[in-house]
């Protein structure tokens, strides 16, 4: 295809034991789907329908496997906050998809941060704005390399957390989520088709806080990986 300007890369993530990356179409993210973190946030814990909303695929920053990558402080903000979470990797389409079929799409799992501008997403809360400033900013989906669900199967139970410096910020397990990632799957194909290279941010556990420049953020979950990122 010839294009009018040059075509960028299409962004994408590693996929561990292969030479082979998972091309990212579309984020999607699961708000508020911890009970501890609905509550911390002023929500309400219960199962109320699940929300989400959208980063751009080319907000992903890839962190390889056993090293450090580097994210730039961003701008325009002096809330940064850090938000560990199970990512889901969708490679079979479907549309109102049934829960007990859900995982028959998903390609793999890795583990992901949803950084957040907090001050410009509290902004627009109060103004019922959208979130996309506080939420959807530049390297702001930082990435471990994906673990094919045919390798690992399909983890409901598995210990979740996030250190900064050291110090232990975040920590829970995938079970606590409210709505299980069959049924985030099976909510969001009907508000979307999902097509392969979706991948889907499904909420982060209590514990969320600000972190600085030159502060190394440490996450992972059992058996599906562990990513490091330094802000800089």
């Amino acid at each position: 295809m010839k294009t009018v300007i040059p075509a960028w890369e299409v962004p994408a993530v590693p996929v561990a034991g292969s030479a082979a990356r998972f091309p990212v179409r579309r984020i999607y993210c699961v708000g508020r789907n911890y009970a501890a973190h609905a509550r911390e946030m002023g929500g309400n814990p219960e199962r109320e329908p699940p929300f989400f909303f959208c980063k751009p695929a080319d907000a992903v920053l890839v962190a390889p496997a056993g090293e450090t990558v580097s994210m730039a402080y961003p701008s325009a903000t002096r809330d940064l906050h850090h938000e560990i979470e199970l990512v889901v990797a969708i490679g079979r389409a479907g549309r109102d998809i049934a829960v007990e079929r859900s995982l028959d799409h998903v390609f793999g799992y890795a583990v992901g941060l949803d950084m957040t501008r907090r001050d410009l997403q509290g902004e627009a809360k109060k103004t019922g704005r959208p979130w996309e400033t506080g939420k959807a900013f530049d390297r702001s989906a930082p990435i471990a390399p994906l673990r094919r669900a045919s390798d690992i199967g399909h983890p409901a139970h598995a210990a979740i957390w996030l250190e900064v410096d050291g110090s232990e910020r975040q920590r829970s397990d995938i079970d606590q989520l409210i709505w299980s990632v069959p049924e985030v799957i099976a909510n969001l194909s009907m508000l979307f088709e999902l097509k392969p290279g979706a991948v889907i941010y499904t909420g982060t556990p209590e514990g969320v806080a600000r972190v600085d420049r030159g502060q190394t953020m440490v996450g992972g979950i059992e058996g599906i990986g562990e990513l490091r990122v330094r802000v800089v």
